[in-house]
């Protein structure tokens, strides 16, 4: 297959395509909704075999991206160029078949390009002849060439592999849940077995067996994949090659995952650079300036009556200079304030008031030394969502909630938050408490992202417009954007400001990774090791999991379940950044109380010292 879709192709190019033969080739394409501009003048070249992972924060263009590439969208202007003897497969995130759509449907509609050519080739069948034998046979080459016997059987082997065997193809898509029509949805285009496979969040929805089945697969598969994932484990393991979306452009990274991170981090250190070199620039030629003005107030106003001497000759020519000197000054003074150099936004930060335990005055320093605990759980049962008999979770203590989909983990830190009564048994939290859940704030939609942030603060709006500014997490044009114009990952955003720019002693967060860029997720965890107050986590994230440091607690059907230790979670080869310890291995059980100290090693609880305890099961 060799498609190209175009408008007005434009000469103008962010970088150059790749000399070698490419596969998919994007040339100063721009796409606009309305007067936003998406994409714009993206060039960009992919070679056959490349494995090729899309990031970006949520909203920033990737789907609009795989759209275009996929030719579900046409650009503005510019040309795409795919070539794909072998097809494409495209998933997009949602499954566009309605409720009363059948398995059989989804997978027909996955499959369309072998069906095509499996009844064309029937067709030719009961109408051959021998001028028609050469076009048959090309046909079936053909069908056979993507393996169109074994379409099915492989459409059977997936579902299999994704966590649905045996699902019956004449089952009714609204009778599946949304996580089991996105697999079924995988399942298909993974079956059939494109040249050129295009996948959008496809580990959305998956469990760790079928993630790391996915993988295998993938890392077995001899075509292109172009993947957009949020999943950091994924991109390390899968894809080389990284391209960036941000700001309407394009970026390529090299050396996979950790090269692009390296490339972040090496950004940073240059904006850092440019901005003190600014400064500086600015304060030196503010000094000139002063010096100059100093030098000229020095030269008598009033020159001696004989004005032909040579002293007043030199006095006129200093002030002449010195005039000369404090123009040039403060014309660069005044172009320097014209085109001011931005730092780098501060790191990501979670403050916690640390509360002493002798006079209970607010001081600074580690947390563990603190007056009774942050919260406790006594026979808390809420309908059948969740059953403990008794948690309890000390300031300074941090811990891991674990657990499949339905097993009371987004329960558990809605009763911590105060926000579910249990049905039965006691709740107690002290403190202050900070929650980022995973549904959204009701905020209204013609509110606008600042005044979203400052919502229920002292003061008006327009007084936190640079705290919000100082986390890097929106730019200055976004603050005037309405709640109703923004993405899922951009509200989430104006969530996370909220809670890291206000002290907690207890934070909840609730799959705090959803819908944010890797970037992000990575300064977030920095920002996590360094918080000082009490911490609960609920994550699917198996990077976070495994460099989590603390207790854990695995939920099932709303009761504890045997923790796991993070090895047992996801193992990777890269090490781990200096910034984080190596997690405890202590288990969480029954009658038994885990104190991790400094060092994340597990102590016996009567021993002294600041390490955080847990208790969980029966008193």
């Amino acid at each position: 297959m060799r498609t190209a879709h175009s408008a007005h192709p434009t000469h103008s190019a962010r970088s150059a395509p790749s000399a070698q033969p490419s596969q998919l080739t994007l040339t100063g394409v721009t796409r606009r909704y309305d007067d936003r501009v998406v994409l714009d003048r993206v060039s960009f070249a992919v070679r056959p075999g490349e494995k090729v992972g899309v990031v970006g924060d949520n909203g920033s263009g990737k789907s609009t991206l795989l759209k275009v590439i996929a030719g579900r969208e046409r650009p503005d202007h510019g040309e795409v160029t795919v070539v794909a003897p072998g097809g494409v497969g495209y998933l997009p995130q949602t499954l566009d078949l309605p409720p009363s759509a059948t398995v059989r449907d989804a997978v027909d509609l996955a499959l369309a390009d072998i069906r095509e050519l499996e009844s064309r080739m029937r067709r030719a069948e009961a109408e051959l002849t021998e001028e028609s034998l050469e076009a048959y046979g090309e046909l079936v080459a053909r069908f056979e060439a993507r393996g169109g016997y074994r379409a099915d059987a492989r459409v059977d082997i997936a579902l299999h592999g994704l966590g649905l065997p045996g699902l019956d193809r004449e089952r009714t898509l609204g009778t599946l849940s949304g996580g089991e029509r996105s697999r079924l949805a995988l399942a298909a285009t993974l079956a059939s077995a494109p040249e050129l496979l295009l996948l959008d969040e496809p580990t959305n929805d998956l469990d760790d067996q079928a993630v790391a089945w996915l993988e295998q697969y993938l890392r077995a598969h001899r075509g292109t994949v172009i993947v957009i994932t949020h999943d950091r484990v994924f991109l390390e393991r899968i894809t080389p090659t990284i391209l960036e979306v941000d700001s309407g452009a394009v970026t390529r990274h090299g050396d996979g995952y950790d090269g692009y991170l390296a490339a972040k981090a090496a950004d940073r250190r240059r904006r850092l650079r440019e901005y003190e070199e600014w400064r500086s620039e600015l304060a030196r030629n503010r000094r000139l300036a002063e010096s100059a003005v100093a030098r000229l107030e020095a030269i008598p106003r009033k020159l001696p009556l004989a004005v032909f001497a040579a002293g007043p000759f030199r006095a006129r020519g200093r002030g002449h200079g010195a005039m000369s000197r404090i123009r040039n000054a403060k014309e660069r003074v005044e172009r320097l304030t014209d085109a001011p150099v931005a730092p780098p936004p501060d790191p990501l930060r979670f403050t916690a008031r640390v509360v002493s335990g002798h006079t209970g005055e607010v001081v600074s320093g580690r947390a563990g030394a603190s007056a009774g605990p942050r919260a406790e759980l006594v026979d808390v049962r809420v309908g059948d969502r969740l059953r403990l008999p008794y948690l309890r979770i000390g300031a300074g203590e941090r811990l891991l909630v674990t657990g499949p989909n339905g097993a009371g983990k987004t329960t558990l830190i809605r009763v911590l938050a105060g926000e579910l009564r249990p049905d039965t048994g006691s709740a107690r939290v002290s403190g202050t408490v900070g929650c980022l859940r995973q549904e959204e704030s009701a905020w209204g939609a013609g509110l606008t992202v600042l005044q979203a942030f400052a919502a229920g603060r002292p003061g008006a709006a327009g007084e936190h417009a640079g705290a919000l500014l100082s986390l890097g997490l929106f730019r200055p044009a976004d603050l005037r954007l309405r709640i109703g114009e923004l993405s899922y990952g951009q509200r989430r955003r104006i969530e996370l400001a909220r809670l890291v720019s206000e002290p907690v002693d207890l934070l909840l967060l609730d799959e705090p990774t959803n819908h944010l860029s890797p970037a992000l997720v990575e300064e977030l965890e920095q920002a996590l090791a360094g918080y000082a107050g009490a911490l609960v986590v609920v994550t699917h994230d198996r990077r976070m999991r495994s460099r989590f440091t603390g207790s854990r607690l695995e939920l099932r059907d709303g009761r504890r379940a045997v923790s796991s230790s993070p090895q047992e979670i996801v193992a990777t080869s890269a090490p781990l950044p200096a910034f984080i310890a190596a997690s405890s291995s202590a288990s969480v059980s029954t009658r038994t109380t885990v104190s991790t100290g400094p060092n994340g090693s597990a102590r016996n609880s009567g021993e002294d010292g600041g390490g955080a305890r847990i208790v969980v099961g029966a008193r």
